[in-house]
């Protein structure tokens, strides 16, 4: 009966010392644990994310620094004074250069909105279509702001390769401003 007793309190004590470790030591290491986890995969992806928006910030900035360099000329691009006479010369001149014929150059009237002036110009020629892309990618390299607003190409009725352009564009000034 004495060995029973020592066994039935050996068993308890043994029963004590899991129970107190188990509650004690062994659970909230285990909590402890899962929350590290936890924490190593929070900070995995917040690495992650943030080496993925550090290579949308160097494509952003290359995309910044190009808009910067197409915008740097702006006023350089629409002059202060009309300048209309050069323009219309320098039009001319591509029309010459690529020996388009026919040749009319005509501007509209001046429609004056807010600090902006627009002058429509209707232009007309005839020539071959490689000259009419070589003659619009003249116009494109101008230094001044255009917008072409129609183009119109019909081929001639006598089928011999000709064709009959038609555009109208329309050119900016600023207005000067009045320093107090």
């Amino acid at each position: 009966m004495l060995r029973e007793r020592q066994q039935i309190v050996i068993f308890i004590a043994s029963a004590i010392l899991i129970g107190g470790f188990m509650l004690l030591r062994y659970l909230p290491l285990r909590q402890q644990r899962e929350s590290v986890r936890q924490s190593r995969t929070r900070q995995i992806f917040t690495i992650a994310r943030g080496e993925v928006e550090a290579e949308q910030l160097t494509t952003l900035t290359e995309e910044l620094r190009r808009l910067y360099e197409q915008v740097e000329d702006y006023d350089e691009n629409i002059p202060v004074q009309r300048a209309l006479g050069e323009f219309l010369g320098a039009v001319t001149e591509l029309m010459n250069k690529h020996n388009l014929k026919e040749r009319v150059v005509r501007p509209g009237e001046e429609v004056t909105t807010g600090e902006m002036t627009c002058i429509p110009v209707q232009m007309r020629c005839k020539g071959r279509l490689a000259q009419m892309f070589q003659f619009y990618r003249g116009l494109q390299a101008l230094r001044r702001s255009i917008r072409v607003e129609r183009v119109r190409m019909v081929n001639d009725g006598d089928f011999d390769g000709d064709v009959t352009m038609e555009t109208e564009v329309v050119v900016y000034y600023r207005q000067a401003v009045e320093e107090s």
